[in-house]
């Protein structure tokens, strides 16, 4: 472990790498700080950008652009009370209540304070805790490979929880576009009527581009000339020194361990994202609260819980990403684009042929921490301005990087027409309500489990193969237990929102 670590801190330290770490963070914060540019969409539209890259350079921008954009949506959240990312929507309770006391200042350093510490855990987690599981991974063989594809296509479940029928037309249209091209074991062509350029199948960083990108920049279009954000922003009256903000956290230790903790573990879970994250750590930090009742009036410890909790989801999401090549959330899910486009498989064998990119990669995840810290602290001011950019300007020039962006994989302008064709799918999906993350997910994972299941049925001429060992027996665990507890959320939500129409609809009729 020790010498990759030290070839990969090494490049992390070297003038590329510190350029790639301060350049990719301010870009996320950037995008973080933009409602309805997300995490995912900056890391997809940057993916082709690192084409040419070295691709320990290349995983550095995209690494730093993902923490960069979890603590950019405090932003936003903290002045204006719209979270630029999902993640942030817990963040708001209190940010916007003491930027309207005058606390906006305060507010935000203890954003980009907590946002460092949550980041800090959950990157050693991921450090310490993927080389031990990537070595136990080695171990797999296709029918094991099978149940962890079948375990990461839960997150499924999860993602469509809102609306079952349209995730799973979601994830039907991943499941057929993973299918064009080549049979992987028999070589025959599926689906590809006759195009040479479909042989290879479907680049998934065009998919992504088109389905992240194109539908956000149509949005804009649709409501061009009007301001990102409320046109006004509230102005923050009260500069604090480092002194107070040092006082202000040394009161939210408990939480912000707390939160750290909850957040690595939620991001390690396949489908729960850094908005559940943010969710569970203000909860939880409302619960263990002597005054819980301050909560949601403007305090700092609401602000500590949710920042730290979903900064840490980042390191804990890429644990399964590179250990065994499920993503943990959306935007790692994403982050596969970047690992497929140099020639790299997420899986155990990464550790083995390229551990040194590995660990540079890691690296960046932690050290673009304090990145994030020196540039959220002094900074804030300028990223503060992105949400004044209009929608007119914006929109073009997020259509102008997604077409170059596709045209520069492999120098093709049927790529172009693809993404551009995912790109009104996407808006379709999205006016329709179905979810593109489903769809995603299925594109990755399902060729995965196709291909070992039928790798395992070849070697073994039995089905028993996939319930013969220990490991397939964990994995069966997980996947029904993923999928319990989704039907159970899916249920309680559906039974909350029951009785909250019962009880409108009695309170409607008493008036």
């Amino acid at each position: 472990m020790w010498e990759p670590l030290i070839d990969g801190l090494n490049i992390v330290f070297s003038l590329g790498g510190l350029a790639a770490m301060v350049f990719g963070v301010a870009v996320g914060i950037s995008v973080g700080a933009m409602p309805g540019l997300s995490a995912a969409m900056g890391v997809a539209l940057l993916i082709p950008v690192t084409f040419s890259m070295d691709p320990s350079i290349g995983l550095i921008l995209l690494g730093s652009v993902y923490i960069g954009a979890i603590y950019g949506g405090s932003i936003s959240a903290i002045l204006i009370s719209v979270p630029g990312t999902p993640a942030s929507i817990a963040t708001s309770f209190d940010g916007f209540k003491m930027t309207k006391n005058g606390e906006a200042d305060k507010a935000l350093k203890v954003s980009i304070s907590s946002s460092f510490v949550g980041g800090v855990i959950g990157a050693l987690a991921l450090i310490f805790m993927a080389p031990p599981l990537a070595k136990i991974a080695l171990s797999f063989g296709p029918d094991e490979y099978f149940w962890v594809a079948v375990f990461g296509l839960t997150i499924i479940v999860s993602l469509a929880s809102e609306n079952p029928i349209k995730g799973f037309i979601s994830a039907c249209i991943g499941f057929f576009i993973g299918v064009i091209g080549m049979d992987p074991l028999i070589g025959n062509t599926r689906f590809t009527f006759g195009n040479v350029n479909l042989l290879s199948g479907i680049n998934v960083v065009v998919l992504l581009i088109g389905l992240f990108s194109v539908p956000q920049a149509l949005e804009m279009i649709e409501n061009s000339g009007k301001l990102n954000q409320a046109s006004s922003i509230m102005k923050r009256k009260k500069i604090i020194g480092v002194g107070e903000v040092f006082r202000e956290m040394k009161g939210c230790i408990a939480t912000l361990l707390r939160s750290s903790f909850l957040g690595t573990l939620i991001g390690i879970i396949p489908g729960a994202g850094a908005n559940i994250a943010s969710y569970v750590g203000y909860n939880e930090a409302k619960r263990w609260s002597k005054t819980p009742g301050k909560f949601g009036t403007g305090i700092s410890e609401g602000i500590a819980a949710s920042e730290a909790a979903n900064n840490a989801v980042v390191g804990g999401s890429l644990v399964p990403l590179l250990t065994l090549g499920v993503p943990g959330n959306m935007v790692a899910a994403v982050m596969i684009g970047g690992l497929m486009i140099h020639g790299l498989s997420p899986g155990p064998m990464l550790f083995v042929q390229d551990a040194q990119i590995v660990y540079s990669f890691m690296g960046a995840i932690l050290f673009g921490n304090f990145i994030m810290l020196i540039l959220g602290y002094y900074g804030a001011n300028l990223f503060v301005n992105v949400v004044k950019i209009r929608n007119n300007i914006l929109a073009p020039v997020v259509l102008v990087l997604s077409v170059v962006g596709s045209y520069a994989l492999q120098n093709s302008m049927f790529d172009v027409g693809l993404m551009l064709a995912f790109g009104v799918l996407g808006y379709l999906m999205k006016k329709t309500n179905i979810s593109s993350a489903p769809a995603v997910l299925a594109l990755i994972l399902g060729p995965m489990a196709e291909l070992n299941l039928r790798r395992a049925m070849q070697i073994s001429r039995s089905p028993l193969v996939f319930f013969s060992g220990l490991i397939d027996w964990i994995l069966i665990i997980l996947t029904v237990l993923s999928l319990v507890f989704a039907v159970y959320v899916f249920v309680r939500d559906r039974k909350a929102q029951h009785a909250g129409a019962i009880e409108q609809a009695l309170h409607s009729d008493n008036e």
